[in-house]
């Protein structure tokens, strides 16, 4: 995942960023690449943005 596709618009839920996280890890077996590192690096920020959207709306 770039960073281009987060700046598309397209907005998931924190749950289904939450289980491609959970997916990334279990396809890694606990341990990451650097590759694997830099895409879960970049979901974990997708994540706490759509839960801070999550909350915004609740608000």
């Amino acid at each position: 995942m770039s960073p281009d596709s987060m700046a598309s618009g397209s907005v998931r839920s924190a749950a289904e960023v939450n289980e491609q996280i959970r997916a990334l890890w279990l396809r890694a077996g606990g341990s990451l690449s650097t590759q694997e590192r830099e895409e879960y690096e970049l979901l974990v920020v997708e994540w706490a943005a759509a839960i801070r959207g999550s909350v915004i709306e609740a608000a």
